[in-house]
């Protein structure tokens, strides 16, 4: 299993995370949310909230998470990826 072990809100939806196997990548958040529940991710301060979960995957305030294992496979395909390494 792939965890998140450190992340950084970059700019705007960017968002830069590690993993455990110190693989790193910038993610662009801004196509999971905006709609329904996650609209109001869309706000700047409700963003911020953004945390790491217990398990190694990465939470918001409102209870939206992303599992680290379908971030690690979003980053393998570059998909939503800005700059694939550091």
């Amino acid at each position: 299993m792939n965890r998140i072990v450190e992340f950084k809100i970059i700019k705007d939806y960017m968002v830069w995370i590690k993993f455990e196997d110190g693989f790193n990548a910038e993610l662009n958040f801004k196509p999971f949310i905006g709609k329904g529940f996650t609209k109001e991710l869309l706000e700047e301060n409700k963003f911020k909230t953004l945390s790491l979960e217990e398990g190694g995957g990465l939470t918001f305030c409102n209870g939206f998470d992303f599992c680290p294992n379908y971030l690690r496979l979003l980053v393998d395909k570059r998909e939503n990826v800005q700059i694939a390494q550091h």
